[in-house]
């Protein structure tokens, strides 16, 4: 079984790519954050986020389109997906990409807190969409 759930903050405003008349995939780097702890001993850990690459299509990429901006906090859910490609140097590059089934929006940046509804859609995500590379940092 391949699942992924994760649930954090969108990191950039989602890029959305129309491949058909009315067929579309957004892109978007999600950040995850597990909070530091003080182990028993009195070791900090500080804080750790990663960065994940965010793929969704059809309807839920035109939902990103109107939707989601840099700073919502979301909940994915799909699955993992590893993609190699070769860059304009000829290098070949690996990436890891989160294709999602399901988006639930669970908030807004303060500023604009309050001014969307809750939404949770689903779709089925195609197994073969014309990927372009990305080559630049999520951050």
């Amino acid at each position: 079984m391949n699942k992924v759930m994760l649930i954090g903050h969108v990191g950039k405003e989602p890029e959305v790519r129309y491949y058909d008349v009315d067929q579309c995939v957004a892109s978007f780097s999600l950040a995850t954050t597990e909070r530091g702890y003080t182990l028993a001993n009195g070791t900090q850990v500080p804080d750790h986020t990663d960065w994940h690459n965010i793929v969704l299509f059809k309807q839920l990429a035109k939902y990103a389109e109107q939707y989601i901006h840099k700073g919502d906090k979301i909940c994915i859910e799909g699955k993992i997906r590893y993609r190699s490609y070769d860059d304009k140097k000829g290098m070949r590059r690996q990436v890891t990409e989160i294709y999602a089934d399901t988006l639930e929006w669970l908030s807004a940046p303060k500023k604009t807190e309050g001014t969307k509804e809750t939404q949770n859609l689903t779709t089925n995500a195609p197994n073969n969409i014309p990927a372009q590379a990305q080559e630049e940092s999520p951050f």
